[in-house]
């Protein structure tokens, strides 16, 4: 099964995950997906789903200076993406056990 199919259903749930707990500019962003598990994710599919998400007012941003090189701007999950993430992650609970409820009755009794 190709994962990155599955990845687009899933990215702006995981984009949301990443920043919950620290907020992050878009190639940390991709360097935490990346060390998550998702290696083929490309930079710039993240920076498309970060503009989405802030279009949709589920992230806020902010700029940082940098003393090596351009400002960063940094992503911020704000409430209204805090709540869409527990929705998301219900709905992800839900087409988990239903997929793992399928994949284990189909593959019972198989060898």
């Amino acid at each position: 099964m190709d994962s990155t199919q599955l990845l687009k259903g899933v990215l702006d749930t995981a984009v949301l995950a990443v920043l919950e707990n620290d907020d992050g500019y878009g190639y940390d962003i991709v360097r935490r997906l990346r060390d998550a598990g998702f290696e083929d994710i490309g930079d710039a599919t993240v920076y498309g789903t970060l503009r989405r998400l802030f279009t949709a007012g589920t992230l806020t941003t902010y700029v940082v200076p940098s003393d090596g090189g351009p400002n960063r701007k940094y992503y911020s999950i704000n409430s209204q993406g805090k709540k869409t993430l527990a929705k998301q992650r219900e709905t992800w609970n839900q087409f988990a056990n239903n997929m793992s409820a399928v994949l284990g009755t189909t593959n019972k009794g198989k060898k």
